[in-house]
């Protein structure tokens, strides 16, 4: 009785399961984590230009919408009040940053 196409395993089948499951393995999982990454960085990106344009809108205001308030020897006080809230949100963000793997 003669073998059917199904039950004959030769070289080239092994071969082309084994490249079948490398690619499974390892093609489709890199694919994945390029959309991953490259979705983290544009979020990254946009997310840094929104801070900068709402740090420097907070300074702009502190400095010009406040009258006489920080005039004079307090002309400091914009900058120093505009680093804190910056640095506090920074802070925030990196504390809600729980995600720690793939």
């Amino acid at each position: 009785m003669a073998q059917s196409t199904n039950e004959r395993q030769g070289p080239a089948d092994v071969l082309d399961l084994i490249k079948a499951y490398a690619r499974q393995e390892t093609v489709e999982p890199l694919q994945g984590m390029g959309r991953w990454v490259g979705m983290g960085l544009a979020g990254s990106v946009l997310l840094m230009l929104g801070g900068i344009s709402l740090t420097l809108a907070m300074l702009r205001v502190l400095q010009e919408e406040t009258g006489s308030t920080f005039t004079g020897n307090l002309s400091w006080a914009p900058y120093l009040l505009t680093l804190v809230a910056a640095l506090a949100i920074t802070g925030l963000l990196v504390w809600r940053i729980t995600k720690r793997s793939l």
